[in-house]
């Protein structure tokens, strides 16, 4: 297939692309290149990826609104990953003009050029932040999330809304994944597990919020790859069983349809440092704070439904992946 993936130097999308052209697929991958973060980490991994044959890269900004329609007239993709995104809970609190123009502008820019362009299958990144103030754990698909507490949170909402709109009223086959803290190597700085190794090869001690009373789904980069990979294989349907008096969010009687993807085992954050210490061979100087505005405290998938519809199953323990993730730093950054 020839597949767009948004956001191709971003971190997901960087090993999405790689996975995709394992397997035969052309790709093209988009991306802005901006500064939200290291532009040389964003260059790095678009400089593996650009060294194979069936990879072209679209330097392109989402809400360039003519750019993206040409884009999709001129390469008629099969299917579309849109994984471009502001990211980020904390960011959005200081920066939350980036998150409407991003994550709503150019979402719709994508949801248009699919639409006029027969495109097969849209993918789409959601995140576990929708569930928002909702307590019941494991989280499901089939939960109401209509209790955002970022403004992330609700824009990722935002997109999973008018997605079923074009399901709706275009037949647009869509999926979105409401991913689960990834982790892994060639990570993002700005997650957790990037910054407390930072720090703690400095010497500088790290902040852990809650008072380290958090738990987090850490899903392993690989594992979602493989995850997203098999989704886009298996295309959204309507669901017959769907019903109005009783609608499950997860589905629609449009070709629509929402799933977790997640390891599905909680880590208590203090068990992840302990772990990162372990493999780092030294002990984190940690500086105890209150939980910040925004955050929740606890997330875990129940993943049930893309067990069931692909086979996805994760593989990847915490103490496995933190050991990649050390790897890769000590190597990436000459540590």
């Amino acid at each position: 297939m020839k597949i767009l993936v948004t956001g191709a130097a971003g971190f997901i999308g960087f090993h999405l692309s790689k996975a995709l052209l394992a397997r035969g697929d052309e790709v093209v991958g988009l991306d802005i290149l901006n500064d939200y973060y290291s532009v040389e980490l964003k260059q790095a991994r678009l400089d593996i990826v650009s060294s194979h044959e069936n990879f072209t890269f679209e330097k392109l900004d989402l809400t360039d609104q003519p750019a993206i329609a040409a884009l999709f007239e001129r390469e008629q993709f099969d299917a579309v990953v849109n994984l471009a995104a502001q990211a980020g809970v904390r960011y959005s609190l200081t920066n939350p003009h980036a998150y409407m123009a991003s994550n709503i502008d150019g979402f719709l820019n994508v949801l248009e050029g699919c639409r006029h362009n027969q495109v097969k299958h849209l993918v789409y990144a959601s995140s576990s932040s929708v569930y928002g103030a909702n307590t019941q754990m494991p989280f499901s698909v089939s939960d109401n999330v209509d209790h955002p507490v970022s403004l992330y949170a609700a824009s990722k909402k935002a997109n999973e809304l008018m997605a079923h709109s074009y399901s709706h009223l275009y037949s647009l086959p869509t999926t979105g994944l409401r991913f689960f803290t990834v982790y892994g190597p060639w990570g993002r700085p700005d997650m957790a597990l990037f910054l407390f190794t930072k720090a703690i090869l400095e010497g500088r001690p790290i902040d852990v919020f809650n008072n380290g009373q958090m738990k987090r789904d850490f899903t392993y980069v690989d594992d979602i790859v493989e995850g997203i990979v098999r989704t886009i294989d298996c295309t959204a349907t309507p669901n017959p069983d769907w019903n109005g008096d009783a609608p499950d969010p997860s589905s629609s009687k449009a070709p629509f349809r929402l799933y977790n993807i997640g390891n599905s085992q909680p880590v208590e954050l203090m068990a992840m440092i302990e772990a990162l210490e372990k493999y780092l061979g030294k002990t984190a100087q940690k500086n105890m704070l209150e939980m910040q505005p925004g955050d929740v405290p606890a997330t875990y998938a129940d993943i049930e439904a893309l067990e069931k519809a692909t086979g996805f199953h994760p593989s990847t323990s915490i103490e496995d992946g933190i050991s990649r993730f050390v790897d890769w730093y000590r190597e990436f950054y000459k540590e």
